[in-house]
């Protein structure tokens, strides 16, 4: 195999990988599980202090196995229950009795959340005590990403400065990879090289079903499926895709015990970045190896596109994964690589528009129609309809991706700064 295509592979297995709740409390949740297993139990106090973006993409999920919402339990029962060597999926095996421990600990003042200032957009120190001993961890640069451990103010543990490429920042610094390169690779590389990316079919699409078969969030895709029985709606691969995307965020969004393949550090971008990609392969009755290669396509386009600007801002990343899926959605439906390259800059000139407001119900709508937006600009794409030179879309696919970079990295700054204020009134 070329020694790009490894780095292509460890790219997507450092940040395609399964996540059980919204990622942001799930932060918070494994910090406070590493500090509970270093001080040898759970903590007497805890002190949690995270980054605005951070902040903001946690005040409105409901935190998986809780029934609640917000940091408090998230990082409550991550002390209490969690299991740190599971990473993302720290809550995975939490009890009713570790929420109401945890529930206890929050109602008797010992858990405090605070904002903290910093440059980074992902960011948490937790501080917890138990008895005398003390200990503190720093997360930075990536959800479970540790940079710094300590014991009584003694350094236990510190990332050294030359394993700074485990921040989802810089995923793609120094790689040769291009969406002319990612296409050549998932069109050429050895199935059984690529055969692991299906896994994200079989997890989002089971989370799907979660939110399909029970009532969670706004149950936009149940709502769907009521409306297509009495003719409200009709029966198509578009309104397939919408109803399964919304119910898959639905579940996550609404606390299901059931994980998600994530994309880049968000469940909801996983899920944009497969099921519209699985749906289309069902369509046209593709098999695994085509799939794949399809969903190679998606969720590393997706991962490309978003390391041009920070991993969280005012700009909802579904929409620079939906790009991504357009492009393997045309791959599967027969058309050529410039196709590819024409449903990437429809999407991104559809919904670029679209800001992020926190991690909440509401994002299973949002996941809804950058998924809507990827199958209308296939269509287009199929028939050679290309947006070109208009707004921040350049006449070529990649200079369109750094205009992109470059509206949400300057451009944005303040309007992500104004969304964290008024969410904090």
């Amino acid at each position: 195999m070329k020694a790009q295509w490894k780095q292509y592979i460890h790219i997507i297995n450092s940040v395609v990988k399964p996540a059980l709740g919204c990622t942001e409390p799930i932060s918070a949740a494994y910090a406070s599980s590493a500090v509970a297993d270093m001080l040898g139990g759970q903590p007497d106090t805890l002190k949690v202090f995270v980054s605005d973006n951070l902040y903001k993409n946690s005040m409105g999920v409901f935190v998986p196995g809780t029934g609640k919402i917000g940091l408090h339990i998230a990082s409550a029962a991550g002390a209490v229950g969690g299991d740190v060597n599971a990473g993302l999926e720290v809550l995975a095996k939490i009890t009713a009795d570790d929420v109401a421990k945890a529930q206890a600990m929050i109602d008797a003042g010992n858990v405090e959340v605070s904002r903290y200032n910093t440059e980074e957009f992902i960011f948490c120190r937790v501080i917890a005590t138990k008895g005398d001993d003390c200990a503190e961890i720093t997360i930075s640069g990536g959800h479970t990403r540790v940079i710094e451990k300590r014991i009584n103010d003694e350094v236990t543990f510190s990332l050294q400065e030359e394993a700074s490429a485990g921040s989802t920042a810089s995923v793609c610094d120094g790689v040769d990879i291009s969406i002319r390169e990612i296409y050549d690779f998932a069109m050429q590389a050895d199935f059984s090289d690529i055969e692991f990316i299906l896994e994200a079919k079989h997890l989002n699409v089971a989370l799907s079903q979660e939110g399909m078969d029970h009532e969670y969030g706004l149950q936009i895709g149940r709502t769907m499926d009521d409306s297509m029985n009495d003719g409200m709606m009709g029966k198509c691969l578009s309104n397939e895709i919408l109803m399964y995307t919304s119910a898959a965020s639905d579940a996550r969004m609404g606390g299901a015990t059931l994980p998600a393949m994530s994309n880049y550090g968000s469940g909801n971008q996983g899920i944009a970045a497969t099921i519209p990609v699985v749906k289309t392969a069902e369509f046209v009755g593709a098999n695994d190896e085509t799939l794949a290669r399809a969903l190679i396509m998606s969720h590393l386009g997706a991962v490309y596109i978003k390391s041009h600007y920070p991993p969280l801002s005012a700009f909802c990343g579904n929409t620079a994964t939906s790009a991504a899926a357009a492009m393997a959605m045309v791959y599967l439906r027969g058309g050529n690589f410039e196709q590819s390259c024409v449903a990437i800059k429809n999407v991104l000139s559809d919904t670029t528009g679209m800001v992020c407001d926190g991690a909440k119900a509401t994002c299973a709508m949002k996941v809804g129609s950058s998924s809507q937006a990827a199958v209308k600009s296939m269509l287009l794409a199929m028939n050679n309809h290309a947006v070109n030179k208009q707004g921040v879309i350049a006449n070529d696919v990649e200079h369109t991706i750094r205009n992109i970079g470059r509206m949400v990295s300057a451009g944005m700054l303040q309007t992500d700064k104004e969304i964290i204020e008024i969410m904090s009134v």
